[in-house]
């Protein structure tokens, strides 16, 4: 187990949130930063805990919207009624 300052913390708290949408490896973002500025690592249980944090703010900040998709879907599989932009694409094929 590694001991982490605050500082640590924040700093690698936010490299992860500011890195984890790009198309190369967070969690090497994390390696790096954390072996540049404090010459040790993290740690898998960081990163680990760190990757939930950012799938929680995803689904939180996103959460309107992924309830709008399900709700549209259910009533979609249970009512069999589909929105017009479906079924004109339906009748097209």
């Amino acid at each position: 187990m590694v001991d982490m300052t605050w500082l640590q913390t924040v700093v690698l708290s936010v490299v992860q949130g500011l890195t984890e949408f790009l198309p190369i490896s967070s969690s090497g973002h994390l390696l790096i930063v954390s072996r540049l500025c404090w010459d040790t690592d993290a740690g898998a249980s960081f990163t680990a805990v760190s990757q939930l944090g950012t799938e929680l703010a995803v689904l939180v900040y996103f959460a309107k919207d992924i309830w709008r998709v399900v709700l549209a879907w259910f009533a979609i599989l249970f009512t069999g009624k589909y929105p017009a932009g479906l079924l004109k694409f339906s009748m097209d094929t």
